[in-house]
């Protein structure tokens, strides 16, 4: 695709909110250990960071629905810098709590319209190249950001992460005003009409679909940091690269997701999720070994974000005459199942799991993913069928 400026001030927003959303996880031990509370403690401030991102996506959506799109994405875009600044400047476990919720209330809102604005920049058969394009803010911030804010946070503390967020977030307010055309929100539905799209059949699959895709995810990356401490005994430096190799995955999973589901959504769902659902396995026996452990980090990074252009594309298509809330409340699935699977992993390790269990936790939910979009192409194959047979009596 072009070099397009308005993609790359979205993406720019993409950048600053995957760093926000990514950078805990590899701050656990020095978040838990300034703040004198346990890991699973600092993994449910992961898990309130979703959370927040599933209530604000429809409360921002709703309620912005009338404004600009440039003014409301800047909007967003400065709520996420304030959150991060109350982060920086939190000096107890509650306050970054509150923060974490603070900066998570932009976060649906701004992918979601983001979108669908992306995709209304370039023409229909480049949508999901577009959106991936987007979103490919969010896997450099796995390449660059995280490394860098987990490598800063065991140097200087984990304060200094959400200061240099902070700086970005102000940086993108100006891309977004100097680059992004001054589009007009929608007249034609209101939030009855967004409410009424939102909760029919194949909209409602689609969101479960992603619930369960980023929950396989999520519930082995939560906890990548001790994994690889404890079980591959891996020093900062190993952590680091092995975070940035993840980031790699993820951008070249991205890239592949969007050229892909261009093609075929569905097959591209179905080979990604049987990927991961292998990869999880296979991670699980490697964890003691370096090398295996960096070649399936790599390709789980791939198989992770593969499955983002095509769950975004699938709910922006079912729900095609009022996209904006069912396009955010898609973000806000992902975050669903991003605390679903902090939660989870967790769970694991309170049970007094050892680590592999995690990765085997994983692997059960994508595989759930894979059975989930087979159930749901027969039940669209069934209806399809019977619309036929209706159409020809």
């Amino acid at each position: 695709m072009k070099i397009n400026p308005p993609l790359l001030a979205l993406a720019a927003g993409a950048f600053g909110i995957g760093v926000t959303e990514f950078a805990p996880m590899g701050l656990l031990p020095v978040i838990a250990t300034d703040l004198g509370v346990s890991i699973p403690a600092v993994g449910l401030l992961i898990s309130a960071y979703a959370i927040g991102v599933m209530l604000g996506a429809p409360l921002m959506t709703l309620t912005t629905g009338r404004l600009p799109r440039r003014t409301l994405l800047i909007g967003l875009t400065a709520i996420f810098t304030i959150g991060n600044l109350i982060a920086a400047l939190s000096n107890s476990y509650a306050m970054l709590l509150f923060a974490r919720i603070i900066t998570s209330l932009n976060h649906g809102a701004f992918f979601g319209v983001g979108s669908i604005v992306a995709a209304s920049l370039v023409p229909p058969q480049r949508q999901a190249g577009a959106v991936a394009a987007m979103f490919m803010g969010l896997t450099i911030a796995n390449v660059v950001g995280v490394p860098l804010a987990t490598w800063a946070g065991e140097l200087v503390g984990w304060r200094a992460a959400f200061w240099g967020i902070s700086a970005l977030g102000l940086l993108t307010i100006a891309a977004l005003r100097l680059t992004l055309p001054d589009m007009k929100a929608s007249t034609d539905g209101d939030a009855r009409s967004e409410l009424r799209v939102l909760v029919r059949g194949p909209v409602l699959a689609a969101l479960g679909l992603t619930v369960v895709g980023a929950s396989a995810m999520f519930t082995v990356f939560t906890y990548i940091t001790p994994i690889l401490r404890e079980q591959t005994h891996g020093s900062i430096g190993f952590v680091t690269a092995m975070l940035v190799l993840y980031g790699v995955g993820l951008t070249i999973g991205n890239w592949l997701g969007g050229r892909f589901a261009d093609r075929s959504v569905d097959m591209t769902l179905i080979v990604t999720l049987a990927a991961l659902t292998a990869i999880l396995v296979a991670f699980a026996f490697a964890m003691p070994h370096a090398g295996p452990t960096a070649i399936l980090i790599f390709l789980w990074g791939i198989a992770s974000f593969a499955l983002v252009p095509p769950l975004q594309v699938r709910v922006m298509s079912a729900a095609a005459d009022a996209p904006n809330l069912a396009s955010s409340m898609n973000i806000g699935a992902f975050n669903l199942g991003n605390a679903i699977g902090a939660a989870l992993g967790g769970g694991v390790i309170t049970a007094g799991l050892s680590l592999p269990f995690v990765s085997f936790a994983g692997a059960a939910a994508s595989g759930l993913g894979l059975i989930a979009i087979f159930i749901s192409r027969r039940i669209g194959s069934a209806r399809h069928a019977a619309a036929l047979c209706g159409e020809a009596g």
